[in-house]
């Protein structure tokens, strides 16, 4: 075989091919190449003084990868059309409900919920001792679950 000759690698030898044959080949070859490896492989793009300015992600990624660097291609943080309605339904039924209660256990409700004040703090407030705070705690909560679970109409 002559140097200038072209040869390419088939099932185990050389074989001695045309200039035309040897183009269609090597073209196929590096497209081969092109989607086993390249599509595969992320690329950086560098500036003047070699710093990475760019990186261009591989066109394959996987998912464990995508959520170690906390991408949000696959974020779900957006809630449903349906959720929010039946959240603003609910909490409907429940501004229903607290109106429905007396003004002292609304009073003790906003106070231990909205407020944020312990049962201790509540009961110095009222000069009662803190168990008697818990109690009436206990009754309005029930009192609360009896009117959403039942008088009021449920969407």
């Amino acid at each position: 075989m002559d140097a200038d000759k072209k040869r390419i690698w088939i099932r185990g030898q050389f074989v001695e091919v045309t200039d035309e044959v040897y183009r269609a080949y090597m073209q196929g070859d590096r497209k081969m190449r092109y989607f086993e490896n390249d599509l595969k492989t992320e690329r950086f793009v560098l500036g003047k003084e070699g710093q990475v300015v760019q990186i261009i992600p591989s066109r394959e990624d996987s998912l464990d990868r995508l959520v170690d660097e906390n991408a949000q291609q696959f974020s779900d943080e957006q809630e449903s059309v349906e959720s929010v309605v039946l959240h603003k339904l609910e909490v409907d039924r429940l501004h229903t409900a607290l109106s429905l209660l007396t003004p002292e256990e609304r009073a003790l409700i906003q106070a231990l919920f909205f407020e944020e004040k312990t049962e201790r703090q509540y009961a110095d407030e009222l000069g009662v001792y803190r168990n008697a705070v818990h109690v009436r705690k206990i009754k309005v909560l029930k009192k609360l679950k009896s009117l959403l679970e039942g008088s009021i109409e449920k969407p």
